[in-house]
């Protein structure tokens, strides 16, 4: 079961922005993935708990920043709750779309497993609700994902699977670069894999 350290920066000016105490493994019905995050002064700073079903589809998910907290789930689209940090109002969304995202490398992950490339695949469109911090606002982004190489590198233990995907904002256009290993995200822009105690579990 990979358990480790991320620590995540502003990717412009690459400030500490947060690290995030991970761990996540397979079970029967797909994959789940449970953190806490803390900002650099060592205070808490959220948590995140994600857990997918067997085809990559979020069945469930926790949220919570800076006081406010979400719980979505694949349901019609995604439908999700945000309630606010007097957990006297409480905002219900919903719309057509593949999956969550989010700063967390969770959910760069869990697009992957949902997308299921294959090297041959072609370039894949997909929209994603993100809840961005601190509030945990909700917005609707499509990205387009492409598994640019898939390459294996010898380890003491097994070989290790590394894939690079290539994802597009569409609404800006702008790419950037994402390596995943099975369920561990090595590199993307403002995170970086500071600390794992296990090798990645496998992708599928």
């Amino acid at each position: 079961m990979p358990r480790g350290r991320y620590s995540l920066h502003d990717p412009h000016d690459h400030t500490l922005l947060a690290e995030e105490h991970f761990h996540c493994a397979p079970g029967p019905s797909g994959w789940r993935y449970v953190s806490q995050l803390t900002y650099p002064s060592g205070d808490h700073a959220g948590s995140v708990d994600l857990a997918l079903d067997e085809l990559g589809r979020p069945i469930r998910l926790e949220l919570h920043a800076a006081s406010w907290q979400v719980r979505g789930a694949a349901l019609d689209g995604v439908t999700w709750v945000r309630t606010d940090p007097t957990g006297t109002q409480a905002t219900e969304g919903n719309v057509s779309a593949h999956a969550f995202t989010g700063t967390s490398p969770a959910f760069l992950v869990a697009t992957a497993r949902l997308l299921r490339f294959t090297p041959s695949s072609p370039a894949t469109r997909v929209r994603l609700v993100a809840f961005t911090d601190p509030v945990l606002a909700p917005r609707t982004v499509d990205q387009s994902w492409a598994l640019v190489e898939r390459e294996t590198h010898a380890t003491d233990n097994a070989p290790l699977i590394v894939d690079e995907y290539q994802v597009t904002a569409l609404d800006t256009g702008e790419r950037h670069t994402v390596h995943i290993s099975g369920d561990v995200v090595l590199a993307a822009p403002g995170i970086e894999l500071e600390h794992l105690e296990a090798p990645p579990s496998e992708s599928m």
